[in-house]
């Protein structure tokens, strides 16, 4: 199973060790950003394993939906509160860090699901610098360079019909809106099987600590970011 060795188990309660996370970001959603990193002083497990854990368990529906509410950091015991067609992850102390939304008709294969899981993660490695770069030169602002961070408000899928074979992801647009220090996200995308158009999708990120674009700065960064991805 693909999730095996990036999450640990203990009856209906899972968590995250520092090296699966990591390891998860890097290896499989080719995702650099340094809070994924094993020593980050302020690290999270993605929210893209997160999601993934979920389609691995629930299966995928024709509806999917997930928002996230906190940053889960390692070795955090979660577990998943079910109330009808919406699933919680909370931990011990009942604090929840996402919200889980799924409707219509659904299935658990996952030789369908773990491909999807595939691209679908690998879709989010390319937010920095493809995606995300022009979006912030073209706005005149980007993340500080001493303190990036970048993260998951939501994402949603939503399928015309089931698949039944490996679905592949497209950027279709891709837009930011800035608040003073923070900026919107929002990068949409279409799904296809066998090259027929099946579905669509969305993910809306976070953006904070925007300061003035700076050309020199950001050409360091992407540097910086091309040679963490190198030598991995």
């Amino acid at each position: 199973m693909l999730l095996e060795k990036y999450v640990q188990g203990n009856g209906e309660y899972f968590s995250f060790t520092r090296k699966q996370a990591s390891d998860f970001a890097k290896q499989v959603a080719s995702d650099f950003n340094p809070i994924h990193d094993e020593d980050a002083k302020r690290f999270c497990v993605p929210g893209d394993l997160l999601f993934s854990y979920l389609l691995t368990r629930y299966g995928i529906a024709q509806r999917l939906s997930c928002q996230f509410s906190g940053m889960v950091g390692a070795d955090i015991e979660l577990h998943c509160a079910e109330d009808q067609d919406v699933i919680a992850i909370k931990d011990g102390q009942d604090k929840q860090y996402l919200s889980f939304q799924r409707s219509g008709p659904s299935q658990q294969d996952l030789n369908v699901i773990e491909p999807l899981i595939q691209d679908y993660v690998r879709f989010s490695g390319q937010n920095f610098p493809h995606i995300l770069q022009p979006l912030m030169q073209r706005h005149n602002v980007m993340i500080n360079p001493q303190r990036p961070l970048v993260i998951y408000e939501s994402m949603a899928l939503e399928f015309d019909f089931l698949p039944s074979q490996k679905v592949d992801l497209s950027l279709t647009s891709s837009s930011l809106a800035v608040e003073g220090k923070r900026g919107n996200a929002l990068l949409q995308f279409s799904l296809k099987e066998n090259g027929k158009l099946i579905g669509s999708g969305e993910k809306r990120m976070i953006l904070s600590n925007l300061v003035p674009y700076d050309n020199e700065q950001m050409t360091q960064m992407v540097l910086e970011y091309n040679s963490r991805k190198a030598v991995a």
